[in-house]
């Protein structure tokens, strides 16, 4: 039986009052009518109920059949009453399954009537850019994507890329999408920059120790440098090692933001100062080039950032703190090579800025060699950071040009720290992400227990094609199941035969997996929560009204980014035009 509800009973004790009085009434003008057929005194009664009642309505019948009559007005509702909560729940139609194939008019709430302010996801379903009025029309911006190679993964994010409503991260595997789009971005306004890791030679230099401006933000690149150097570390790792290399990456980097030149703050710097830290049981009392440097420092500033970490850190025995020391050099090993050394010298990316002014930053990777992978998870990670930060510093939490970072490859970027926690937050601060993947069990393998937070994290997603089981399984799940009717027939032979047919209300999946792996090439599933599914046509570019700006279309040539001038050419400390002059150089160590 269900539970009854409060407002439910009140308002039957009102209908049913209601209907005691009401039969009350009419026994008691039946009575007062003079004998003669029964249907035509019922007739009678009926016209005279509300005439007497406006005559007199606070009067009621006393006799015993006109309260009976009321009694059995009141014990009549509440008879029907009990019988609604006692009766089954019936969802005739629906016994099964609820889900069925969503039309254009249950996505249209959610598109902006300005076609170019519309996240694409097929050729008939898009998200709005901004914020709905109604909240049962908003959806966050986040998006994931599923398609085997070939599905049509690079035609979505050339399709996005055309509307032009944010700033915009991209990740190019193979360095093929920057050629391609590069013009549009150019054309129409938005500055142009490449961070590459297939060709250092063509890429601009960045430099995480830039965007330091104060202690906190020490520790900030300290996290940054750390989290994204642990490699494949088991997560049982004594914790007593990476705290001790926190410390001096701590001391070191603060020395650098304090005593070097603004050209000499970098990684490089760190791993000169790095080589010059020393342990030497076998000599008594022996300073390394570094202790030396911080000796200095110390009878200046005693109380500085720098002198305060490095003398925690010297607090240790000699080889704990020289089992540090090679942690860090293991650590910082691939910074090391000539080529990243000079792409790591100073700053050009200005990821902090990406916010502020339309840009278009695209992120060139190998879609086969993983080597330089925590490269752009660092970058990555610290643009999250930097473009949060700026938000809630400087512009009330929103920034002004939304961010919508556009990640093909996914789980070949390696792994973002703490991504399932970003993607949760950075959605207020007008910051995006669309994940582009094979199959879902790349999320899984990258991020292990956090996959499924990051899915949830998206209200969006879009299956082009794959044969992935686990994929084709878990769409088919989450777009549910239906009702059929299921026909039996039964037939018996002989001199008394017999054929009978039953119908039978049946459940199944919309698509089942084996289905969902089949769509057509030209087809896709959509998914957006609350909404139900959609099986929909794949976007067709050149149907795009800025489709003559890209070189798919032959009316532009590929862009060559070496040829645009996107930044100044100068070095990025040569715009300072004043700098406080300090009489220690780096370069001093090699003296030492």
């Amino acid at each position: 039986m269900k539970k009854a509800k409060p407002l439910e009973v009140a308002l039957m004790a009102v209908l049913s009052l209601a209907a005691a009085y009401l039969l009350n009434r009419f026994w008691a003008v039946l009575e007062g009518l003079p004998a003669g057929n029964p249907i035509e005194r019922l007739l009678d009664a009926v016209d005279a109920i509300i005439p007497s009642i406006g005559a007199a309505p606070l009067s009621i019948g006393v006799s015993k059949a006109s309260l009976l009559a009321g009694a059995c007005g009141f014990g009549m509702v509440w008879l029907m009453y009990l019988y609604r909560l006692a009766a089954p729940k019936r969802m005739y139609g629906i016994e099964h399954g609820s889900a069925e194939w969503g039309s254009r008019r249950d996505s249209a709430p959610l598109r902006s009537k300005d076609p170019d302010q519309n996240i694409v996801l097929s050729a008939t379903e898009q998200i709005s850019m901004g914020q709905a009025k109604n909240y049962e029309h908003d959806r966050n911006k986040n998006v994931i994507v599923v398609g085997g190679s070939g599905s049509g993964k690079t035609v979505l994010v050339k399709e996005n890329l055309m509307q032009l409503h944010s700033s915009y991260v991209i990740t190019d595997p193979k360095g093929t999408l920057l050629p391609q789009t590069g013009y549009l971005f150019t054309k129409n306004g938005w500055k142009v920059r490449n961070f590459n890791t297939i060709n250092f030679k063509k890429s601009l230099h960045y430099n995480p120790l830039a965007y330091i401006h104060s202690e906190k933000d020490i520790l900030k690149v300290v996290n940054v440098l750390i989290k994204n150097t642990n490699g494949d570390a088991s997560p049982q790792k004594d914790p007593f090692w990476e705290q001790g290399e926190r410390l001096l990456y701590t001391a070191l980097i603060a020395y650098l933001m304090k005593e070097a030149r603004p050209s000499e703050r970098n990684i490089p710097s760190l791993i000169d100062l790095l080589e010059h830290c020393q342990v030497r049981e076998d000599i008594p009392n022996y300073k390394s080039p570094v202790d030396i440097l911080m000796d200095d420092l110390a009878q200046r500033e005693p109380d500085c950032l720098a002198v305060r970490q490095y003398r925690k850190f010297k607090v240790g025995a000699g080889k704990t703190m020289a089992s540090i020391l090679i942690s860090c050099a293991a650590r910082l090993a691939p910074f090391d090579i000539e080529e990243l050394r000079e792409l790591m010298s100073y700053d050009e990316l200005e990821l902090d800025s990406i916010g502020d002014h339309r840009t278009a930053l695209f992120i060139t990777m190998s879609d086969t060699d993983t080597t330089f992978s925590f490269l752009i998870a660092m970058l990555m990670y610290q643009l999250f950071n930097l473009l949060t930060e700026k938000a809630d510093d400087e512009y009330h939490g929103r920034l002004p040009i939304h961010v919508r970072c556009i990640l093909d490859e996914f789980a070949n970027i390696g792994k973002i720290p703490d991504f399932h926690v970003l993607i949760s937050t950075i959605r207020s601060r007008e910051i995006s992400t669309t994940i582009m993947l094979q199959s879902l069990a790349q999320l899984n393998a990258v991020y292990k227990d956090h996959a499924d937070t990051i899915q949830d994290c998206c209200d969006s997603m879009v299956f082009l094609g794959g044969k992935s089981t686990k994929t084709t399984k878990q769409i088919a799940e989450m777009m549910g199941k239906t009702t059929i009717t299921g026909r039996d027939a039964s037939e018996s032979k002989g001199q008394s035969g017999s054929y009978s047919v039953q119908d039978r209300g049946l459940g199944r999946d919309l698509l089942d997996p084996a289905e969902v792996g089949r769509i057509g090439r030209t087809e896709c599933l959509v998914i957006i929560v609350g909404l139900p599914p959609f099986r929909s046509r794949k976007v067709n570019n050149k149907r795009h009204k800025r489709y003559r700006y890209i070189s798919d279309s032959g009316k532009v040539p590929l862009f060559d980014i070496t040829q645009a001038t996107t930044l100044s050419d100068q070095h990025f400390f040569d715009t300072v035009s004043s700098v406080e002059e300090v009489e220690l150089d780096l370069s001093e160590l090699n003296s030492l």
